[in-house]
């Protein structure tokens, strides 16, 4: 029994039918482990400040809610209205990170984030899919008409993120936008002494990182020799998949959380390993891999140069967010605070994910760039 009938061209109908069911099902069934985690590895944090033990769960299910109903909503649209919300919500986030370095609350060393009421708004989230919108439309342009200066724009623009990002400062987030940024210049049919050069920066630019950052510099050191500093989180989170062995020591039972100050956000992972164990574990990295796989197949035969772009950026973002999440609960990165996509708790993260991979469904769909005409008769009925 289908939950459409192919003749009904109601909006619902047509984004059912179009879009791709695979990947939203794998969405779908992350995001309900998600929750499960959440609740496994919040209560003792809460507890910890003086919190009602589900406060946390409570937000993330609010924060979960929003995010389902943006990702949704951003699935309905047709490319040319991905391109143009992408746009404007590139343009928002430069204005919102331009009032976080005057009005900015500051963490941890960090001015990254602007306090909205009970809300903290963390814009550089949202940068993310954003800017990889914008540079895939610029390079989209210039491939089409080569008197168009996007490659220019995208330079220039990538430069005023970087600058800002650096202001915080978040050293991550700026590897991680230049490692996307790079391989979407590349796609783009960048010239050789262009993909040198732009190594070359990369190189440059973390080894001045390295240089006059000091916590960059001390998380490098640590990293590569432990012996030099503090490795106490990541030797514990170590110590949690030891515990877990397999299959866990069950929900609510794991004593990570309890000592780990950031295990409901950064180390969720390392809670999950150790109450669910191994096998769980390499589930979620499963499910990480359908969905990065899934979306870089539905571009094999993909003609359009914005749509590859956009979606090939998109899926990088947000795989590499999730490698360098797990990376650092193994040990097998240096420690950079980073969320698991749909996993840690944070409104920023959780609505930002949403957004992107909202962008994917909508920009994969079948049919999607005659989606426009029928999104407007679709609304003409309603």
């Amino acid at each position: 029994m289908t939950v459409f009938s192919r003749t009904d061209t109601s909006l619902l109908s047509n984004w059912w039918w179009t879009v791709d069911r695979l990947l939203l099902g794998a969405l779908a069934l992350l995001i309900g482990l998600g929750i499960v985690m959440t609740f496994g590895a919040s209560p003792a944090i809460a507890e910890k400040l003086g919190l009602s033990s589900f406060h946390f769960v409570k937000r993330q299910i609010v924060f979960l809610i929003f995010s389902m109903i943006a990702m949704f909503g951003v699935s309905l649209l047709p490319v040319i209205w991905v391109r143009r919300v992408g746009v404007m919500l590139f343009l928002g986030c430069l204005v919102l990170l331009a009032l976080t370095i005057v009005f900015g609350l500051e963490a941890k060393g960090a001015k990254r984030w602007l306090r909205m009421g009970s809300f903290t708004l963390q814009a550089s989230e949202f940068l993310k899919p954003a800017f990889i919108i914008f540079s895939a439309w610029m390079f989209a342009e210039s491939h089409k008409s080569p008197k168009f200066k996007g490659w220019t724009f995208s330079i220039i623009s990538y430069l005023i993120v970087v600058a800002f990002l650096i202001n915080q400062p978040d050293f991550g987030q700026t590897i991680l936008i230049s490692m996307v940024w790079a391989a979407q210049f590349f796609m783009a049919g960048l010239p050789m002494i262009w993909v040198l050069g732009l190594a070359g920066f990369g190189m440059a630019g973390i080894f001045m990182g390295y240089m006059f950052l000091p916590h960059v510099t001390s998380r490098i050191d640590r990293f590569l020799f432990p012996e030099t500093g503090d490795t106490y989180q990541v030797d514990t989170a170590l110590n949690a998949f030891r515990s877990g062995g397999l299959f866990g020591r069950g929900p609510g039972e794991g004593a990570v959380k309890k000592i780990l100050p950031d295990a409901h956000t950064d180390f969720i992972f390392a809670v999950t390993g150790e109450e669910f164990g191994i096998i769980l574990c390499l589930l979620l990295i499963v499910l990480f891999a359908v969905i990065v796989v899934r979306s870089l197949v539905n571009l094999l035969k993909e003609t359009d140069m914005f749509v590859l772009l956009a979606v090939s950026g998109l899926i990088m973002q947000f795989g590499l967010q999730a490698f360098i999440n797990l990376g650092v609960n193994l040990s097998l990165l240096p420690s950079k605070g980073m969320t698991l996509p749909f996993i840690s708790y944070g409104g920023s993260s959780m609505l930002s994910v949403a957004i992107t991979m909202g962008m994917v469904l909508a920009l994969t769909r079948k049919g999607s760039r005659d989606n426009l005409e029928n999104l407007n008769s679709a609304w003409r009925r309603l």
